[in-house]
């Protein structure tokens, strides 16, 4: 059975009003089979930087100890902002030896706590997973970079050009082909994946519940797809779903069918 963890972390996202995150992770737990959610108790205080350039940090070192003691295989997260991510994959079951990310975002994430401009975890996450940036915080060892494949990145800092030119990329147009991205894990030689989908992925006019909505993005449908045809080829040992920051309990009902449509992919 596909378990769902919760995750209403606000503390890693950059934006002005972020505590919208946990009104989103709340509206998409009300539409999940509760018997299969677990809503974990995280930090609701802001936290702080001890000394490092990550903000918040002490919050979310909390948010990862609570996270380890649920962490199963096949576990799917809801966000909360994107870096739950490496707080699942540093608790995975089996570690990270076999594994690919895929990374489905409009931004890189690829910042550490010196490039960073608002030293928010959110935005060094990718980096994180691959084992770079605040030793308390980061993957260890990380994924090497050749297990990861970022899809529909088109909102980059100049810091993060040259930190992601030797990923495998797929932009929005490459995944007209349903198949590309399963093409592109299977490359990896990974025997799992973790699909990460921070729904800023997605193009304004599919949802609008999103702290920084970047133009011209994916389709929930082209999205959908991709990773239904992913999953027929490689067992998909989690994934996440994060960024939903809608701005009123009426706005998060009209983007709740484009993020179900999302979980039922990867669940």
């Amino acid at each position: 059975m596909v378990r769902f963890l919760v995750v209403p972390q606000w503390q890693g996202s950059p934006a002005a009003r972020a505590m919208l995150l946990v009104d989103g992770a709340s509206a998409i737990a009300g539409d999940l089979p509760r018997a299969a959610t677990t809503v974990l108790d995280v930090p609701v205080e802001a936290g702080e930087s001890l000394g490092t350039g990550v903000r918040r940090l002490s919050a979310l070192r909390r948010t990862r100890e609570v996270v380890a003691e649920q962490m199963m295989t096949g576990t799917i997260v809801i966000g909360g902002d994107c870096s739950v991510t490496v707080a699942a994959l540093a608790a995975l079951p089996g570690g990270t030896e076999d594994l690919a990310v895929v990374w489905f975002d409009a931004h890189p994430d690829m910042h550490t706590p010196s490039s960073s401009p608002s030293g928010a975890f959110s935005g060094m996450a990718l980096r994180a997973v691959l084992g770079e940036g605040e030793p308390q915080l980061v993957l260890s060892p990380g994924v090497p970079r050749e297990r990861i494949v970022a899809v529909g990145m088109r909102n980059l800092d100049e810091a993060e050009i040259t930190a992601i030119s030797d990923l495998t990329q797929l932009s929005v147009a490459d995944l007209d082909r349903a198949d590309a991205l399963a093409d592109a894990v299977q490359a990896t030689g990974a025997k799992r994946v973790w699909v990460h989908i921070d729904v800023d992925v997605l193009d304004p006019a599919e949802i609008a519940g999103v702290s920084s909505p970047a133009p011209f993005g994916l389709s929930a449908a082209a999205v959908s797809a991709a990773v239904r045809a992913l999953r027929e080829r490689m067992p998909l040992a989690g994934a996440t779903i994060a960024g939903f920051a809608p701005r009123s309990p009426a706005a998060a009902v009209d983007d709740l069918g484009t993020l179900l449509r999302l979980v039922g992919s990867v669940a």
